[in-house]
């Protein structure tokens, strides 16, 4: 079996390395617009070869679609147009709607399969890659009556054999849950070091004050750039219904704050502090 990453960084070379370690035989193919990235990976036993994209594709039994999510547009139709019969292409990105809908327009799409790996972290490149970033975490499939029973058992059986769980809805749902609670955590992240590099000026505070809880909090600031602005792009209309409804909070909260109104902010916290018992239940699943 021959898999090609096209974007041989985080998800897409830990995907291969997780696979690589269950299936030693399979071949890997990189694509990448970076010259440095291909190196990386192939000293990094990531992929064996780095090609062309077509190809890679041309002898690829599955294809992953490893980019950010506005190439991952640009591509998909050429990826299918190259694509062997037979094959498979799946798609990692953060977004799904738009993905789906250029997808559902190629005559090929019995062949594809989209899905989102709930799995990352703030750092980017083959250099991040580990093969344990996919185990126990979750994976969403949509419109998976789209997609041929051949390409849709072995895409589920590969995330499985990595220990992957799976979950199933459609692109809008997908979209709209990420909107929440993945796309407004990045923009959260993102706002507060801006706001804490703007006000702050003198750095060496700033690394003498900083707690963890300041550095887990804004953590996902350190998120690739040119990753997350076309996430936040083609999800916009979520993401900025799930923004009115943070700053809307967020005013409520500095309105609190201004009033001295003690009893309301402890309020707030405790029906905040809820989360708790969901994000402990999501562990213990």
């Amino acid at each position: 079996m021959v898999v090609s990453i096209i974007g041989i960084g985080l998800l897409g070379g830990s995907f291969a390395l997780a696979v690589r370690e269950k299936y030693p035989k399979m071949r890997f193919i990189g694509v990448d617009t970076s010259p440095v990235n291909g190196q990386l990976a192939l000293a990094k036993g990531i992929v064996d070869d780095v090609l062309p994209l077509d190809e890679a594709v041309a002898q690829s039994t599955l294809v992953v679609m490893a980019t950010p999510v506005n190439i991952i547009i640009d591509l998909l139709p050429t990826v299918l147009d190259h694509l062997p019969a037979g094959a498979t292409v799946i798609d990692l990105g953060s977004t799904k709607e738009l993905i789906c809908a250029i997808a559902d327009a190629h005559e090929k799409r019995s062949q594809f399969v989209a899905v989102h790996p709930m799995a990352g972290t703030e750092n980017s490149g083959p250099g991040a890659a580990f093969k344990e970033l996919l185990a126990g975490k979750n994976l969403i499939i949509c419109d998976r009556e789209k997609s041929n029973a051949d390409s849709l058992m072995l895409v589920e059986s590969l995330f499985r054999d990595i220990g992957m769980k799976l979950f199933y809805m459609t692109p809008q749902e997908h979209d709209l849950h990420l909107a929440y609670v993945s796309h407004l955590s990045h923009i959260s992240a993102f706002a507060l070091g801006l706001t804490v590099l703007e006000k702050e000026k003198d750095e060496q505070a700033i690394f003498d004050m900083a707690s963890t809880g300041f550095s887990s909090t804004v953590r996902l600031a350190k998120s690739s750039p040119q990753m997350w602005a076309p996430i936040f792009d083609q999800n916009r209309t979520n993401v900025s219904d799930a923004l009115a409804a943070y700053i809307d909070f967020l005013q409520q909260f500095k309105e609190v704050i201004d009033n001295q109104d003690v009893k309301t902010s402890l309020d707030f916290m405790q029906r905040a502090n809820v989360i708790r018992r969901v994000l402990d239940g999501i562990e213990k699943r």
